[in-house]
């Protein structure tokens, strides 16, 4: 039984390995069939492909030679019109060259003609020198001579002629501008003082001033700096200082205190004090509204303050900080005028006394002082250079400056503008007629129309009309270089002859 069981079990390893190698040549055959079909497949795809490829060469290959043909067919065009414009330049080079040809044969008739002209000039000259019997230079100077006779009295009367209109024209003009921008500033005629006063209320309040030996106006007048005269002026407290924002402190202080009542030197600090911060509010105040006033922003706070110092000071009794503002306001509308720029004009014209608020802290003249404290504080140069150069000692660099010096003028010399004494004024006719009689040729003179003429009569037998204009220019000069004088002065100079005689 083992043996049999062992046999079968070897009969069956056998017929197993049998079935299955049956199966895998099976399986093997089924793959290999599968394989040849599939390569059967890409070879049948990769000639479609090649087939493809080849196609579409093909159509690149005929394309490109398509446009080569079309481009050498352009290349060939561009050449032919190359050739055609050469041809047409080289004829034109030809018809330049006997053109140039033709006009140096022109050129060399031309000299020869004038040689000719030149030797049939000088055989006229010779000739016309034998007859009249003079040179060429004699008769050149015979004729000018007598050109200069015959036109002497023409050419005067055209130089006037031509002075008189170019002066109408441009007074007429500077007169339109200047009026019309006048007419719209309106401004009260000073009234201001070296002095400020108080009024009392009663003479009880003089004694309460002064104090017992005088200890509360001696306070007073060492808190405020000020000079306080009590018995001068009936009624009135006087005070007296070259600073005028000391006076205003202790007018303020003043006030205060007869209001209250309580005057002792304990009381007199804290007063003074008080007002003196109240002048400080008023100053800057004041700085604003004026810059406000002429629509001028972006000021310095520093320039501000020194403009509202202005405010207290007087320029010949003329309030500065009024002037300024007057200033500001005529000078914009003339610089619109003009094509001026308006903005830098305005400014200028503002802060140009803004030297005059330190002229008793710094030396030098104002417009000097001016420029610098617009520089330091950041002010554009432009307005500094305006400032600076609104009197004559600084050459004007600038339209705007031009502009500030005329406003200037127009503003210090309007009526009431300005306090001047009676001896001040006849001095300066005075002067005016010193000026015009220092000349030859005078008969007499005289000044007139409130110092705005002078009117001047010559000889006429040492004065002609040509030397009666230069005499007038003359005189101007000599008025403009030798005297200060507010706006400008008529220079009239007149040449009258008289013929008389009597029928006996």
């Amino acid at each position: 039984m083992v043996i049999l069981s062992i046999v079968l079990a070897v009969v069956g390893l056998g017929v197993g390995f049998g079935a299955n190698n049956v199966i895998s040549k099976r399986r093997l055959g089924d793959l290999e069939v599968k394989a040849e079909k599939e390569k059967l497949k890409a070879e049948k795809e990769a000639d479609k492909m090649v087939s493809q490829a080849r196609e579409e060469s093909a159509k690149l290959i005929e394309e490109a030679r398509r446009d080569e043909q079309s481009r050498r067919k352009e290349l060939k065009d561009l050449e032919n019109r190359l050739v055609v414009r050469e041809e047409s330049l080289d004829k034109k080079l030809d018809e330049l060259d006997k053109r140039t040809e033709r006009l140096r044969a022109s050129e060399d008739e031309v000299e020869k003609l004038k040689d000719e002209i030149r030797d049939i000039r000088l055989k006229q000259q010779d000739k016309l020198e034998k007859i009249a019997k003079l040179t060429k230079s004699e008769a050149a100077e015979k004729l000018m001579q007598m050109t200069e006779r015959d036109v002497r009295q023409d050419l005067t009367g055209l130089i006037v002629k031509l002075q008189n209109e170019a002066k109408e024209s441009a007074e007429e003009t500077a007169a339109l501008i200047i009026t019309t921008a006048m007419e719209r500033i309106s401004s009260e005629v000073t009234a201001e003082r070296t002095v400020t006063s108080v009024k009392l209320e009663d003479e009880e309040m003089k004694g309460r001033i002064i104090g017992k030996e005088g200890r509360n106006i001696q306070a007073l007048q060492r808190a405020t700096g000020v000079d306080i005269m009590v018995d001068d002026t009936p009624g009135y407290v006087v005070m007296s200082s070259f600073d005028p924002i000391r006076r205003e402190v202790a007018r303020q202080a003043m006030e205060m205190l007869m209001k209250d009542g309580r005057i002792h030197p304990g009381r007199i600090e804290e007063v003074v004090e008080k007002a003196q911060k109240n002048v400080e509010k008023d100053v800057v105040r004041a700085g604003e509204d004026a810059a406000r006033e002429v629509g001028i922003i972006g000021i310095p706070k520093e320039i501000l303050h020194l403009l509202g110092e202005l405010r207290y000071r007087t320029s010949y009794g003329q309030n500065v900080l009024k002037h300024s503002t007057e200033m500001a306001h005529i000078a914009g509308m003339i610089a619109e005028e003009v094509g001026a720029d308006v903005k830098i004009t305005k400014y200028a014209a503002l802060v140009h006394d803004l030297g005059k608020a330190l002229t008793h802290k710094m030396e030098g003249k104002h417009h000097h002082i001016s420029g610098e404290m617009l520089r330091k504080y950041g002010a554009p140069e432009e307005v500094a250079l305006a400032a600076e150069q609104h009197h004559d000692d600084v050459e004007a660099t600038s339209v705007e400056a031009l502009i500030i010096r005329v406003v200037d003028a127009i503003s210090a010399s309007r009526p009431g503008a300005r306090n001047i004494s009676a001896e001040n004024f006849a001095e300066r006719m005075k002067e005016l007629e010193n000026i015009a009689n220092g000349f030859s040729g005078i008969d007499k003179s005289y000044a007139i129309s409130a110092g705005r003429e002078v009117r001047v009569f010559v000889r006429p037998q040492q004065i002609d009309d040509l030397n009666a204009i230069k005499l007038a220019r003359d005189i101007a000069t000599k008025i403009e270089s030798s005297m200060q004088y507010p706006g400008t002065i008529k220079v009239n100079v007149i040449r009258e002859t008289r013929a008389i005689e009597f029928a006996k």
